[in-house]
């Protein structure tokens, strides 16, 4: 499979004003995600191209946007990664009733993230492990 971006977080420091800002000026719909500091956002009608995004506390994001990219496997990701380069940041963390997530620098120096479908997992493994291998 190749992979594609699917997801983005923009950093934010004013949520309404943020908020505002997206909607206006691409007709973007944002939601704010429960009881935490997130707002997501829908981008277009699917199942049209494009990634989902979302506004996060740029206390939550120091290091700017963050694009997400889809894998099979983030560890087989995370391993492809090193090998050319790169450097993992953060290890496979499950995103209860969605999937994985993991973070890691390209060769560049961006920090990227990684996201697996919860349905994508390995045999045996569940949403409620930690990911962490032993």
């Amino acid at each position: 499979m190749v992979s594609r971006v699917i997801h983005f977080e923009i950093p934010i420091d004013d949520p309404p004003r943020a908020g505002t800002f997206y909607q206006n000026v691409f007709g973007w719909t944002v939601s704010k995600q429960g009881p935490v500091d997130y707002w997501t956002m829908t981008t277009g009608a699917p199942p049209g191209p494009g990634a989902e995004g979302a506004l996060a506390l740029r206390s939550e994001a120091p290091d700017g946007v963050l694009v997400y990219i889809r894998v099979d496997e983030i560890d087989d990701a995370l391993a492809k990664i090193e090998a050319a380069g790169g450097e993992r940041i953060s290890e496979k963390t499950p995103v209860p009733g969605f999937g994985w997530t993991a973070t890691f620098r390209d060769s560049e120096g961006n920090l990227l993230g990684l996201f697996q479908e919860e349905d994508s997992e390995a045999p045996g493994v569940s949403s409620d492990d930690s990911g962490s291998s032993s």
